[in-house]
Formats: C-alpha cells, structure tokens, sequence
C-alpha cells in the first residue's frame, strides 16, 4: 500500500510541475517545455512608450532563436482580457508570444514594479537577470549569454 501511495504522490507532484501557462492566441505552453532552456520574460504595456520602442528588439530575437536558442515570451503588465489583448499585439506588432497571465507567482520572482522589465530565467530554472528599462538587442543577446555561463 505504501507503494501505491508514493508512486500516486510522484504522478501528482509531476503533473504540478508541468503547469500549462495560456498564451494570448489560445494555445498554451507547459513549464516542461521551459526546461534546460534560458527564457526571456518581457513585461510591456501599450501606454509604455520605451515598451513600444524595444518591441522590435525582441521581435529580432524571437525571430533569430529558433529550437535550440532562448524562448522568448511576453507579459502584458495591464493583465487584459484575452479578447483586448489580442487588438493591442496587432497594434503593438508583437511578433512573439504573449502569456495571457502574468506567471511570476509560479516562477518565483516579484512582479514588476516599473517598466519596461526584463527577467532573463536561467536553463536552471532560476532568475539569472532582472534588466529595467529599454533594451536593445545587443543587451538581449549579452543577457542571454551570461545566464548561459553563469550556470555552466
């Protein structure tokens, strides 16, 4: 019975840790698929002017990634509603995905005071970097090359 018990445990510790985390265009990504990996979290808003700025900065490292380079997601720090969030990445050209929740209470960092806010989360898991304000892609490309050797 003890057996039963802590194989059940395991299953269900497991499936908690793969948490599925809704994007803006109805689809969703799990937090396994977050793993090993180095992730880029934007904090951005559409009344945030060095926001609108740096977009296409981060649009340029989505674009660049691909499989084997940092995943790169977006939080909108109004925490909208699926359906405005929608008509502001048109407006804003977000060319890479947005979560439709702010998922800082599950990764483990404080939410963002001021913005724009970058958290560069480390293959490992943990926050390797907090940058404020605009960046460019050269910051961005520096960032993720830091996470990756902090950790090695």
């Amino acid at each position: 019975m003890r057996s039963l018990c802590a194989v059940v445990l395991v299953c269900c510790l497991a499936a908690c840790g793969d948490q599925k985390l809704p994007l803006a265009d109805g689809a969703f990504t799990r937090l396994s698929e977050w793993e090993g990996r180095i992730v880029v979290i934007n904090y951005w808003a559409e009344w945030c002017a060095p926001c609108r700025k740096e977009i296409p900065e981060f649009n340029q490292l989505y674009a660049e990634a691909g499989a084997g380079g940092p995943l790169v997601v977006g939080v909108n720090y109004d925490e909208l509603k699926v359906q405005d969030l929608a008509g502001v990445i048109e407006r804003m050209d977000v060319k890479f995905p947005t979560l439709a929740v702010d998922p800082y209470q599950q990764l483990g960092f404080e939410k963002p005071e001021t913005l724009p806010t970058t958290i560069i989360r480390a293959a490992d898991g943990s926050v390797a970097e907090v940058m404020r304000g605009p960046q460019t892609l050269e910051s961005l490309h520096a960032a993720v090359e830091r996470a990756g050797t902090d950790k090695e």
